[in-house]
């Protein structure tokens, strides 16, 4: 059936709109730092089921399977990408717990809780409950920054959602390899050589185009701008052929090529993963929208109190004792061990699986199948609403909450920066200073300031570094290459807004500027690392000014008409990295972070 056209809309039209709709949510959960999945499930029903603006069915006939399907291939390649097991050795005992004693336990519990408690079939529980393993690693994330944690839990959360995400993935691909062969076998004999046969062939080929890959471009016979389309080309055609193979075989093929391709230490490795993360947002997005435009009213009424029974018992009993099973007899305190036992939101990836596999179960005759996407709805829209109101407060009760005060941290171990972190700290704000030189840290270890020694885009950095607890980045070391490098790369962690870079030697010069997407933003004392530097052995300084009802805005300018206001912060706490173009606020109890000249 060739697609259709309905509801005035084309093909392209329709398309667009998925597209809108998708990215669009995610935009506007980032502006007010919302889960995006929360907006994507309201849109989804609002466009489709509720006011039958969009209907996917109708609108793309039968592409809209091989559409989803396709999507959801490269979702999990892109899981299968993100596990590293040099990363899980390099991991603390309780992730691997998690991961390896959790996650087996929490399929149990899973598959127990749908099949008792949701009344589901047991092969469409045993499938779902793979699927249910994942935790949602694109909800933990701002979860995490607006809970702010301290550093062990939040690493134990955000680490389980990373490496759980291909996990589950696979714990449900597996699963529905197993009831797929089960329909079609005609004796238990046969039906375990069938599935040793799909694993096998999913092995071969998956771990066959993951080493042509990763050979091809360890060799140079990829050219760097080709890179990217020859992965996904690639990616499309081992999907296709496995599923030509043996029917259903491509799913898996494309997790084990992702989990070969990650652990082959790639040089290129860095763009495989922007490669990823952009795939993720717009396939996620889409996929999402599709699946809950494409619901029905008849489904949705199939979610009664058996279905609010099943999330509650995932909440109260499937997540929390797999977890306490696991992190039993180890060092995590017993407060960081509750809160990580009732967190776990599930995301868009456990929807976009769960809806591809139910339509599959679905023709290979397991009719109750279809329940499995409207509880999939069901238990995401529920975990992400209650986590996310409800993880701030838990953490605090439990005392587990990180400094409530958002902080800075600034690159570079020069004496402006160490004169800068001094000032920061005079206001109570955390900070750290980071450098890739020991030798360069020495004054703000004698300063009695919070250091990092390391290069912050290590993976080091990343277990040792607590980057929820600061809010903003300041990019102040010697080498401009470095700091423009560092700006990009963590712009998308701290924010583009709230990065910032001291200015570059060749600032000005037309050949030597830089595109707007590259570095952060620009510091209001607007200096070069040497002319700032120049500034402070000449006796230049950073210092701390109150504002009070006596002593505004006006009269500090009065008083400081050579210094450039650097940061303000407000008496609760929160502050602001100024620009050129910015000025401090003008209200009681603001405390202003300036930069005064040799003169004062």
């Amino acid at each position: 059936m060739a697609i259709a056209e309905t509801s005035g809309l084309d093909a392209v039209s329709a398309f667009a709109l998925v597209g809108v709709l998708g990215v669009g949510a995610q935009w506007l959960a980032w502006r007010l730092r919302l889960p995006a999945i929360v907006f994507m499930l309201a849109i989804g029903l609002l466009v489709g089921p509720v006011f039958g603006l969009f209907d996917p069915q109708a609108q793309f006939g039968e592409m809209l399977k091989p559409m989803i399907a396709i999507a959801v291939a490269i979702i999990l390649f892109e899981g299968g990408l993100t596990l590293n097991f040099h990363a899980l050795s390099d991991a603390k005992v309780g992730v691997k717990r998690l991961v390896l004693i959790g996650a087996p336990l929490g399929w149990i519990a899973s598959t127990a809780a749908l099949h008792l408690v949701a009344g589901l079939s047991l092969a469409g529980s045993a499938v779902f409950g793979g699927i249910m393993i994942v935790t949602g690693p694109t909800v933990i994330a701002p979860l995490l920054r607006q809970a702010k944690l301290q550093r062990r839990p939040a690493a134990l959360l955000q680490w389980e959602a990373i490496v759980n995400d291909p996990v589950g993935a696979l714990a449900a691909v597996l699963a529905f390899e197993t009831v797929m062969v089960w329909q079609s076998a005609t004796s238990l004999a046969h039906a375990v050589q069938m599935l040793l046969l799909v694993v096998a062939v999913a092995t071969v080929l998956g771990v066959a185009a993951g080493w042509g890959i990763a050979r091809a471009f360890a060799r140079g016979l990829v050219p760097e701008y080709m890179k990217i389309p020859v992965l996904f080309v690639v990616l499309l055609a081992v999907f296709a052929a496995s599923d030509r193979v043996l029917h259903e075989s491509g799913l898996l093929t494309v997790t084990i090529m992702g989990l070969w391709i990650a652990n082959a230490g790639l040089p290129s490795f860095t763009e495989m993963r922007r490669f990823k993360e952009h795939a993720t947002v717009l396939l996620v997005s889409g996929v999402f929208i599709l699946l809950a435009a494409n619901m029905s009213l008849e489904t949705l009424k199939t979610l009664d109190w058996r279905a609010g029974a099943f999330v509650l018992s995932v909440i109260l009993i499937a997540r929390p004792l797999p977890v306490l099973a696991a992190l039993a007899f180890s060092n995590i305190p017993w407060r960081e061990r509750l809160l990580v036992a009732f967190t776990g939101p599930r995301g868009v990836v456990l929807v976009a699986v769960a809806g591809l596999f139910g339509e599959r179960l679905v023709t290979l005759g397991i009719e109750d199948a279809h329940r499995i996407a409207p509880l999939a709805f069901a238990l995401v829209a529920a975990t992400v609403v209650l986590h996310g109101f409800t993880l701030t407060p838990m953490a605090r009760v439990l005392r587990v909450s990180a400094s409530k005060k958002p902080g800075v941290m600034i690159l570079g171990g020069s004496p402006w920066a160490v004169d800068l972190g001094k000032a920061i700290a005079k206001t109570d704000l955390p900070v750290i200073l980071c450098d890739p030189n020991h030798a360069h840290l020495r004054s703000a270890r004698e300063a009695g300031l919070p250091v990092y020694y390391g290069d912050v885009l290590s993976e080091n950095a990343e277990h040792q570094l607590d980057f929820v607890a600061y809010e903003a980045l300041i990019c102040a070391t010697d080498d401009d290459a470095y700091n423009t490098l560092v700006a990009t790369d963590l712009g998308a962690e701290f924010g583009r807004q709230n990065t910032f870079q001291i200015k570059r030697v060749r600032d000005g010069a037309e050949r030597h500027n830089l595109p707007s997407t590259l570095g952060g933003q620009a510091l209001a004392s607007n200096e070069t690392f040497f002319e700032g530097n120049a500034r402070m052995a000449q006796g230049g300084r950073f210092g701390v000014s109150t504002l009070t009802s006596e002593f505004t805005l006006a009269d500090w300018r009065a008083a400081h008409p050579d210094a450039v206001a650097m940061i303000d912060v407000t008496a609760q706490g929160g502050f602001r990295v100024l620009g050129p173009q910015d000025a401090p606020r003008d209200s009681e109890g603001l405390r202003i972070i300036h930069l005064s000249p040799p003169s004062a």
